[in-house]
C-alpha cells in the first residue's frame, strides 16, 4: 500500500517532466510558389515584427519576402501590398535572411546573380511596405545578417560584393536607410577566418559560427582594429558550426552544429582564452537523421528549429542540464539524411505566440507552453561577461523607476555638463528594439522625464538604452515590466 501511495504521489511530477505538444493556433502557405530545385520546398527563414500594434510574421520564399499579419493568430493573412519580390527569385533561391532596426528591415539572399541588399521601410505596416534600397553597392550575396541594435551596427556573413567571397562585413546603420560600410573581414590579427556562416553580436562582441572552421569570439569595438578573443575548433561532437545564441548573462553560448545525429552544445564563454563545451543535449529521439538548425533564447527558455522534428523547446534554467519541455512537428513526411521541415523559429512577439517556418509547409503560429523567466536562469555572470560599458560620465545618479514598471517609467538623473538631447529605447532579450523615445530634452543639473510603456509589451525583462547622437552618453540599465 505504501509503495502504491508513493507511486501515485510521484505521477504528477513524472507527468510534468514530459515535454508537451504546443498548441497550433494558425497556419499560412501559398501553393502557387515554386519549390526549390534542391529541397522541394518554397520557404526559408522566419522573423517577427510589431508595427502599429500589429504582430507580423516575415517569411522568406523562393519569390521574395512575405508579410503575414498574425495579430489574430487563428487567421494569418498575407498583406498583399507589403510583399517584396527578391532581386533574385525562382527555384534556385534557397536562403533568405532578415533583421530589423528602427522601422527598417534588412533582407539578403545567398543565391542568384542579381541578388542585393534590400532595405524595406516597414513603418506603414500593416498597410504596405516601401523598398528604399535594392542594389549591390554594399553586397550582393549574404548567408545571414544580424543587427547589434544597442550599437547601430549591421553584420553580414558570407558576403559577395562582386565575384569574391568574403568571410563577413560590418555597417554603421545609425541612419537605418543608408548603411555605411565599416569593414570587410577575412583575417583578424594573424588568424584567417575563411568563412562566417552565422553570427551573434552583443555590444561589439561577436560570436562567429564558421562552419568547418569552428567558433571564434571577436571584439569589434574598433572596426579598424578588431581583436581576436578566443577560438574553439576541437570539441565534443564537432561538426559544421552553424549557429547559436548567447544567454542574457554572457556566460554560456548555445551552439548548433548542422549535422545529422549531433546534439546542441552548451559552451562556456566566460574565459575566452579557454572556451569549452560543458554539456550536449537534444531531442533523444533515437533517430540517426535528427538534425538541429537554428537556436534562439528568451531568458531561461531555448527554442530550436530541428528540421524533421520541428520546433523544440528546452528549459535551460540550469544551463548545464537543459530539459526538453515542448515540441511541435511541422513536418509530416519521412525523416531522411537530407534537409526538410522546420527551418526557423521566432519566439519574441509580445503575445508570446511562437512563429515557425517549415521549408515545405510555410508558416505555423504556435501557442507557447511556458512563460520565460529571467530570474529563474541560474547561471552566474562572469567577470568578463559582455555588458554595456559606461564609457562616458556626464550622467550621474541615474535612477529608473518604478521597478517593476506597469504603464510608465521615470528617468531621473543629474547632468554635469551640456549634452545633446537623449534618445531612449527598450530592447528585448534578443537585442531587438521594441520601443523608442527619441529627442528627450535635457539640461545641465537635475533632469526628470516620464516614458509611457507601450501596451503591446509583454511582462518580462528588458534593457533600457540611453544615448545621444554625438556619443557623449551611453548607458544601459535593466527594466522589468510587470502589468
Amino acid at each position: 500500500m505504501r509503495t502504491l501511495l508513493l507511486l501515485l504521489l510521484s505521477l504528477p511530477f513524472l507527468s510534468n517532466a514530459q515535454p508537451t505538444e504546443l498548441n497550433l493556433l494558425g497556419t499560412w502557405s501559398d501553393p502557387t510558389l515554386p519549390v526549390t530545385a534542391a529541397w522541394n520546398g518554397p520557404y526559408n527563414e522566419i522573423w517577427g515584427l510589431v508595427v502599429n500594434e500589429h504582430e507580423i510574421a516575415v517569411i522568406g520564399s523562393t519569390m521574395g519576402t512575405h508579410f503575414i499579419d498574425v495579430t489574430d493568430p487563428a487567421n494569418p493573412v498575407e498583406i498583399a501590398d507589403a510583399f517584396v519580390q527578391g532581386a533574385a527569385f525562382g527555384p534556385q533561391l534557397v536562403h533568405r535572411d532578415f533583421h530589423d532596426y528602427r522601422g527598417f528591415l534588412y533582407v539578403v539572399a545567398d543565391e542568384g546573380n542579381n541578388s542585393t541588399l534590400q532595405i524595406v521601410d516597414i513603418r506603414n505596416l500593416p498597410e504596405s511596405t516601401t523598398v528604399v534600397s535594392d542594389n549591390n553597392d554594399l553586397l550582393s550575396l549574404s548567408h545571414n545578417v544580424f543587427v547589434d541594435s544597442t550599437q547601430a551596427r549591421l553584420y553580414a556573413c558570407g558576403v559577395n560584393r562582386t565575384t569574391d567571397r568574403d568571410a563577413m562585413s560590418m555597417y554603421d546603420i545609425s541612419d537605418p536607410a543608408n548603411p555605411v560600410e565599416l569593414g570587410i573581414y577575412n583575417n583578424i590579427g594573424n588568424v584567417e577566418i575563411p568563412y562566417v556562416h552565422d553570427i551573434f553580436v552583443r555590444d561589439h562582441i561577436a560570436y562567429l559560427n564558421s562552419g568547418n572552421d569552428g567558433f571564434f569570439v571577436i571584439d569589434f569595438t574598433d572596426p579598424d582594429d578588431p581583436i581576436l578573443l578566443g577560438t574553439m575548433d576541437d570539441y565534443v561532437q564537432a561538426g559544421y558550426n552553424h549557429s547559436g545564441w548567447l544567454d542574457h548573462k554572457g556566460h554560456y553560448y548555445f551552439l548548433a552544429d548542422e549535422n545529422h545525429g549531433l546534439e546542441l552544445k552548451v559552451v562556456d564563454v566566460c574565459e575566452t582564452e579557454d572556451i569549452e563545451v560543458v554539456q550536449t543535449f537534444g531531442t533523444n529521439s533515437g533517430i540517426n537523421s535528427s538534425i538541429p538548425h537554428n537556436v534562439l533564447i528568451d531568458c531561461n527558455i531555448l527554442y530550436a528549429s530541428w528540421y524533421y522534428e520541428g520546433v523544440q523547446v528546452f528549459d535551460i534554467s540550469d544551463p548545464t542540464n537543459p530539459v526538453r519541455i515542448g515540441f511541435y512537428d511541422t513536418f509530416q513526411g519521412n525523416d531522411a539524411f537530407s534537409f526538410a521541415g522546420n527551418w526557423g523559429v521566432y519566439p519574441y512577439l509580445p503575445s508570446g505566440n511562437i512563429l515557425a517556418s517549415d521549408m515545405q509547409n510555410g508558416l505555423f503560429v504556435l501557442e507557447r507552453n511556458v512563460t520565460p523567466d529571467c530570474d529563474a536562469y541560474q547561471a552566474t555572470s562572469c567577470e568578463n561577461a559582455v555588458a554595456v560599458a559606461e564609457l562616458y560620465q556626464p550622467v550621474k545618479a541615474l535612477k529608473i523607476y518604478p521597478q517593476p514598471a506597469t504603464d510608465q517609467l521615470t528617468i531621473d538623473f543629474f547632468l554635469e555638463e551640456p549634452t545633446a538631447n537623449l534618445n531612449c529605447s527598450l530592447t528585448d532579450i534578443s537585442g531587438r528594439q521594441v520601443a523608442v523615445w527619441n529627442n528627450q530634452s535635457v539640461f545641465t543639473g537635475e533632469n526628470k522625464f516620464n516614458l509611457d510603456i507601450p501596451n503591446y509589451l509583454n511582462n518580462g525583462f528588458y534593457m533600457m538604452v540611453i544615448g545621444n547622437e554625438d556619443n557623449t552618453v551611453g548607458i544601459t540599465r535593466k527594466v522589468v515590466v510587470q502589468r
